[in-house]
């Protein structure tokens, strides 16, 4: 298990710097399965996972969304067919906090 799957999010307000770009090569290791993304030039952490089915890629995405409102911080799910995408990243900040490393782990974890 990660450490960064057992630590908790830490309430991330307005006017935190987003990561460098090292503190994003330090962590990124960390979630191997993870792509580092940018949208609209907002760095994001972004994994596709696959799934036998539907109903299976349903369960996983209730899962997420579960955790997510337990931390109170939520990703971009997108719920198809046998597959589900996450995008973590901190609308706050626009970019990576290493609130959304947590919840890479956390989301890992989840998917076994």
């Amino acid at each position: 298990m990660s450490i960064l799957a057992v630590a908790k999010c830490v309430p991330c307000r307005g006017g935190e710097p987003a990561l460098t770009e090292a503190e994003i090569a330090e962590l990124l290791p960390q979630v191997p399965a993870w792509e580092l993304v940018e949208v609209d030039g907002i760095k994001r952490l972004e994994r596709l996972f696959k799934f036998k089915d539907y109903a299976e890629a349903v369960a996983f995405t209730n899962k997420i969304a579960a955790i997510a409102e337990e931390e109170d911080h939520h990703p971009r799910i997108v719920l198809e067919w046998g597959r589900v995408t996450v995008q973590w990243w901190t609308h706050v900040v626009k970019g990576l906090h290493r609130n959304d490393f947590i919840m890479a782990a956390k989301t890992d974890e989840m998917f076994g």
